[in-house]
């Protein structure tokens, strides 16, 4: 299944680019899971560096669905990037990461909530009115002590790189998560 995944977020890019319409009858055959309805990201990178980066924290639409739409958007409709270029399809490589539903994580203070994140396996999003931001877990990986990961997330969310201090919203989730690079 995981290859499949890939297989639909690389086929949903390149298809863009040959005004194809996306068929993915035959995964759905294999693999009726995917008309289920599910949360998924897609993640971009070229060179190890990030090239996009688009997803949804609820699952709204079928999974298959939400792969097609997060891959197409993280290639061309991802704000902090250009759209992705033909020539490009080829150095790109692609991770899908399918979440959990997000469950609210009750907190006293500071201490409590770093004591209650798992960091390298919660996602977070972090929720002040209407200023919202997520990481996916992987992020843990670039940003792993746990001021420097809130930090950024508050900053991302458009508020002070202190707004634990606000004692904001926050809701934790899991992801499985597949790269091309495991089938290179």
């Amino acid at each position: 299944m995981k290859k499949i995944l890939l297989s639909i977020a690389r086929e949903s890019i390149k298809n863009h680019f040959l005004n194809n319409k996306s068929d993915f009858s035959s995964f759905l055959k294999e693999n009726p899971e995917l008309k289920d309805k599910g949360a998924s990201f897609v993640t971009l990178t070229k060179n190890g560096n990030l090239r996009g980066c688009i997803g949804s924290i609820i699952a709204h639409r079928s999974l298959l669905d939400d792969i097609v739409s997060n891959a197409r958007s993280s290639a061309f409709s991802d704000p902090r990037f250009p759209p992705l270029s033909f020539e490009e399809l080829d150095q790109i490589k692609i991770e899908v990461s399918i979440l959990t539903q997000p469950a609210a994580l009750e907190y006293t203070d500071y201490e409590d909530l770093k004591n209650k994140i798992n960091p390298g396996v919660d996602g977070v999003i972090l929720k002040e009115g209407f200023q919202q931001a997520t990481f996916l877990p992987q992020v843990w990986d670039e940003l792993s002590s746990f001021d420097s990961f809130f930090s950024h997330l508050c900053l991302k969310a458009g508020m002070g790189s202190d707004c634990l201090q606000l004692h904001p919203e926050i809701s934790v989730y899991q992801v499985e998560k597949v790269k091309e690079d495991e089938f290179l």
